[in-house]
Parts: C-alpha cells; sequence; structure tokens
C-alpha cells in the first residue's frame, strides 16, 4: 500500500524519496493513527511533505491514489485479509468475552448478527430518507438545497478534494504575495542613506566596552540595490494575460527600488514607450534606452513571444509600423551589453515548442527563458544573480 502511494506521488511530482516514507512507516508502526483515513492523510502530509507548496500536489495524488473509496470500511476490506483482523479483535478481548461469543455461536455467528443489524438501519435510514424528500422538498439522494448531501449516496468533500493549498503551488500562475516572494530571490541588500536602524549588535558591544553605561548605535536600513529594466509585452495576444501582467508589474515596483520599466508590442524594435495611452506619440528611442542604462541593470521582458517569425526575422515585419531594423538585431544588442537577461512568457511552457517565434526568442536570448509561475520566476531571478 505504501510503496504504490509512494509512486503515486511521485508521478504527481511531490519530491519524495526514500527517507519520508520511512518516516511514515514507523509512524504506523507507532500507531499514531489506526483505522481512519483522515488521520492517515494527515499523518502521511506531515511525513511526505516537506514544503507547503507541495501541498496541493499532495492532495491531488492522495485524491487520485484512494479514488472510489467512499470510507476505510472499504479499505480494509480490500487491504486486510480477514483472519487478520478476527486475530486482532481476538486478541483485545477478556476470556470472559470469549466465552460468551462461543455462547452466542462462536464469532461468525456475531458478525453475521451485526451485519443484519447494520442492514437493518441502513434500510431504516434510507426509507426515513425518502420519506423527508417527499415531506421537505429534498433533492434524490438525501441532498439538501445546498447539494452538499447528507445521505448514503453523497458525501461532504473530503478534505484532500478541497483544494485548499491550490494558492501555493510553485507551478500555477499566483497572486501578487506569492510572485513577491519569488522575486526576493533577486537580492543585494547594502546598509545605505541615513542611520535610522538600532543596530543591536553595535549597541551591545560597545556597551560591554564602556563598563554598562548605555551606549545606543545606529546604522543606515539595508535595501535592495539591484537595478531591474523590465519590458513588458502590451496588446495583442497579450490581453489574455493581463490579469497576472499586472500582478506581476505590481509585485516588481514594490520589491525593487531600481526600477525602470517600459511597453513594447509583440517583439523590441527601434523605440519603445512608459505610457500605453499615448504610444503614438510619447514614444522613446531604444538606442536611449541602452545608452542610459548600464550593463550592471539586470534586464526582464515579458511576453508571449507569439507572433508571426517575419515580425522577429524581416525588416519592416513589425504589424504597427515600419521598422527599419529586424527585431532580432535589436535583441542582439540587448544581449550584447546586458550580461543578466532573462524573459518570462505567461503562456504554458508545454505549449512552447508549438510555437516558431518562442523558439526563435528563446535561442535569441540564449535559453533563459522562463514560464511566468512562481516556480519559473524563482528560477529566471536565479538567472540573473549568478
Amino acid at each position: 500500500m505504501l510503496i504504490n502511494l509512494f509512486v503515486t506521488l511521485r508521478k504527481y511530482k511531490v519530491p519524495v524519496t526514500i527517507r519520508e516514507l520511512m518516516d511514515l512507516l514507523a509512524a504506523l508502526q507507532q500507531r499514531l493513527v489506526y483505522a481512519n483515513l483522515d488521520d492517515f492523510y494527515l499523518i502521511a502530509r506531515t511525513c511526505m511533505v516537506k514544503d507547503e507548496k507541495n501541498y496541493d500536489k499532495f492532495d491531488r495524488a492522495f485524491s487520485a491514489y484512494f479514488r472510489g473509496l467512499e470510507d476505510l470500511h472499504g479499505l480494509l476490506e480490500s487491504l486486510i485479509p480477514d483472519e487478520w483482523l478476527r486475530r486482532e479483535f481476538e486478541q483485545s478481548l477478556s476470556p470472559e468475552d470469549l466465552r460468551r461469543i462461543q455462547s452466542l455461536g462462536g464469532l461468525e455467528k456475531l458478525i453475521e448478527a451485526f451485519r443484519e443489524a447494520k442492514e437493518q438501519a441502513e434500510s431504516e435510514q434510507a426509507k426515513q430518507a425518502g420519506e423527508g424528500r417527499e415531506g421537505e422538498g429534498q433533492q434524490p439522494g438525501g441532498k439538501g438545497p445546498g447539494g452538499l448531501g447528507k445521505g448514503r449516496k453523497k458525501k461532504a468533500k473530503k478534505v484532500w478534494d478541497q483544494r485548499q493549498y491550490k494558492n501555493l503551488d510553485d507551478s500555477v500562475e499566483l497572486g501578487t504575495r506569492n510572485i513577491k516572494m519569488a522575486l526576493r530571490r533577486l537580492r543585494k541588500l547594502a546598509r545605505t542613506g541615513k542611520e535610522e536602524e538600532l543596530d543591536m549588535d553595535g549597541t551591545v558591544r560597545r556597551t560591554a566596552h564602556n563598563g554598562g553605561l548605555l551606549d545606543i548605535r545606529m546604522q543606515p536600513e539595508r535595501k535592495n540595490t539591484v537595478k531591474v529594466l523590465l519590458l513588458l509585452d502590451i496588446g495583442g495576444s497579450m490581453d489574455s494575460h493581463v490579469k497576472i501582467c499586472e500582478e506581476l508589474f505590481s509585485a516588481t515596483r514594490t520589491e525593487f527600488k531600481h526600477l525602470e520599466s517600459f511597453y513594447f508590442h509583440n517583439f523590441i524594435y527601434e523605440s519603445v514607450w512608459k505610457d500605453n495611452r499615448r504610444r503614438m506619440m510619447e514614444r522613446i528611442p531604444t538606442w536611449q534606452v541602452l545608452n542610459k542604462y548600464a550593463q550592471d541593470y539586470k534586464v526582464v521582458f515579458v511576453g508571449d513571444a507569439t507572433m508571426a517569425p517575419y515580425e522577429i526575422t524581416h525588416a519592416g515585419g513589425s504589424v504597427e509600423h515600419w521598422n527599419e531594423e529586424p527585431g532580432a538585431l535589436w535583441m542582439a544588442r540587448f544581449t550584447e551589453l546586458y550580461d543578466k537577461l532573462v524573459w518570462i512568457n505567461p503562456t504554458p511552457q508545454e505549449t512552447w515548442d508549438y510555437s516558431t517565434s518562442v523558439a526563435m526568442t528563446q535561442k535569441l536570448v540564449g535559453g533563459a527563458m522562463y514560464p511566468l509561475t512562481i516556480r519559473g520566476l524563482e528560477e529566471g531571478m536565479a538567472a540573473l544573480t549568478k
């Protein structure tokens, strides 16, 4: 059972090892849980998952493995031989209890009597549920108006099917808070500016040197000194990615104090702009950007790279204006000047192989294209810090 669960977790990309499997086995041997699937779920997640970003993957794997089992009774019947259960049951009985069972005709007779009583109770419950539906207008199967059934046919959703940790999964597009956490991998902290922060270590050291006379020391606040040049594709096919790009832009503005951002459409050409509403009137020459921002800037392009290939390779390929030089040449100028450059793509990574323009863009940026997911951002930020 545990081996198959282990294999299922690996199939769903949960990074489990034999060490975690042995921890779970040890917990079960100590009987930390027994005969309760909900408790088993909690202990298994505790032992097998070491990072909260994998909780949702674990829930999906757990659901897939135990799908179709309405309760633990079905699980026990399918996995544990009857003789084992009988032996365990008999060991828990006193000699007097065993004599009483023998007087009733043995354990088999007692089990049969329990089954008959259970069937009778279930039949009575079904009858009462049917009467309740007629009198109260409930839905078939004993479900109330809200659709969360209390009858035997439908049960409330299991905790692992509720997907409570979906927003922690590092393989999906997430919100501003999670994006900020990923962007913090791109940091170079330094103490600059006014001395406004208490230097605890310095205060303790100087006070000790003064024989206990308090000597308060202050220091500048640590700030992220990384410089980022952000260029975002806007319009056209990017309209379907507006929300996630807005969240990314909001996160970058709060995480990086030295941030310069510009817009482009489809691919980088001879001009960019700051205000999309005035894109035709207030364009900034790309040469000006290259000359103004030094090579110590980290360059981040954001776009789906989905376009006709000639928009990258040919002069006049732009769909909005006549470009004297091809976009590929402008990208070469960026990669030549800036050592740290990445392209963040909001489209699913598994679709990239089906787009010629995506493959061309990925080659032009030296393979430094990453998906707009938490994991992709973390890998992209890590590439910029190397």
